[in-house]
């Protein structure tokens, strides 16, 4: 096999295992994240000397 057509069939073996996420379907993992940006940061606390 040529070098060219081995990189050619490489490279369509790797797109066709590689699955694309659409944005709309995260689902849950989107909502989560978007959750954990929005909470309120914890307090910090100011020692004096």
């Amino acid at each position: 096999m040529k070098p060219k057509a081995r990189f050619i069939q490489s490279v369509i073996e790797a797109a066709r295992q590689n699955q694309t996420e659409m944005p709309w379907a995260r689902g849950n993992r989107r909502a989560a994240f978007i959750a954990s940006r929005k909470s309120p940061a914890g307090r910090l606390e100011l020692k004096s000397a």
